[in-house]
């Protein structure tokens, strides 16, 4: 008879203009040990920079981050299937976003639709998506106006990041270009999308929000600030169609003066700790989450152990988190301390070139 036993497969996705990158690469996680083991890396697609796992564990989506793809203007969006028994990942198709840069992808929980953060396009594209997966073509492109105060980094809309509110009712586009959330109300019957003035969030001018995270309650959400090395803490409110920052906390410590920007935020599997990657001071930023209030304390920093940590990931135990060093070529495994929230680095780095993003999977085996 079978053992039914469990294995943790991850998904790095990297720049492949830099370092001879070959796309997405695949690995098994050592549950005990902390161990990324390769097996394998896709046929070579270009920039798959950042990467979304369907609801259902089934598909994985990729956003091609090109200005140009295959001489039409924009990047693309890349469907893959995951196979169940490896993790294996087989392309399906691509569809071209009509917008420069693509550095984002989410799905809705049912996987019909499939959304892409256009960053030099400063637009979303939706698709559809087909019963197997794969991507309708294009439908609709959320095109922003505006700019902020950084001319440099503010001289147009550059939508950083998209994502659903955990009821599933609206979209919310980050914004860097315009210092802005943006909701959008969907109407699944008639495929079409409408602003939600009333949600919309204007933050801190110049501040450059990049990625948002929602926590377990539904309530608090979180808005990591590029330009501003921040965290936002936000209240939702669905009742009454309200969504307002409450806290603006800095992720650097007080005496740091250096440049800095940051990447990604993550809430610890327990929801009692937030942490945030600082690309310039190279750390992690490890937060505790008053559990009433929603509100942030920093506790400290941890050296990412290399340079420019862009994004990185808590596996599904809520264990060890992963962090991308995408400068320094490498991933580096912590183990993260449940009751402190504190990171000890394992030292169990590996060599990827150019890391962008790690997704994880779990999938069940059977042994005889």
């Amino acid at each position: 008879m079978g053992i039914l036993t469990r294995k943790y497969i991850a998904y790095v996705g990297t720049y492949t203009n830099e370092n001879d990158s070959d796309g997405i690469y695949t690995y098994n996680l050592d549950m005990k040990t902390g161990n990324l083991e390769h097996i394998y890396v896709t046929s070579k697609v270009d920039n798959p920079s950042y990467l979304h796992i369907s609801s259902d564990n089934k598909f994985l989506y990729a956003a091609l981050e090109n200005e140009v793809y295959n001489g039409q203007v924009g990047g693309a969006v890349a469907a893959y299937i995951i196979n169940q028994g490896t993790g294996k990942i087989d392309l399906m198709n691509v569809e071209i976003t009509k917008g420069k840069s693509p550095c984002n992808v989410c799905t809705t929980s049912d996987n019909n639709y499939v959304f892409v953060a256009n960053y030099e396009g400063g637009s979303v594209s939706v698709f559809p998506v087909n019963d197997d997966g794969s991507l309708k073509e294009l439908s609709i492109v959320l095109k922003h106006e505006g700019v902020g105060p950084n001319k440099i980094r503010q001289s147009k809309p550059h939508v950083h990041y998209v994502t659903l509110t955990p009821d599933g009712k609206y979209l919310c586009v980050v914004d860097l270009g315009i210092d802005s959330v943006k909701f959008y109300d969907h109407d699944r019957k008639l495929g079409s999308f409408t602003l939600n003035e009333k949600l919309s969030l204007k933050m801190k001018s110049g501040c450059g929000p990049r990625h948002m995270e929602f926590n377990s309650n539904g309530q608090n959400a979180y808005i990591v600030t590029e330009l501003s090395s921040e965290i936002a803490v936000a209240l939702y409110s669905k009742e009454n169609q309200t969504f307002e920052v409450v806290q603006y906390i800095s992720t650097l410590p007080k005496d740091y003066e250096g440049e800095n920007t940051c990447g990604a935020i993550h809430i610890s599997l327990n929801g009692n700790f937030l942490y945030a990657s600082n690309r310039g001071h190279d750390s992690l930023a490890i937060f505790k989450i008053d559990r009433v209030s929603g509100k942030l304390e920093l506790l400290g920093h941890s050296s990412s152990y290399g340079e420019y940590p862009r994004d990185f990931v808590i596996e599904p135990t809520g264990n060890f988190l992963f962090a991308c060093n995408q400068n320094s070529n490498s991933i580096v495994t912590f183990k993260i301390d449940l009751n402190s929230g504190k990171l000890e680095a394992l030292k169990k780095s590996v060599k990827v070139p150019s890391p962008v993003c790690i997704k994880f999977i779990s999938l069940e085996s059977n042994y005889e």
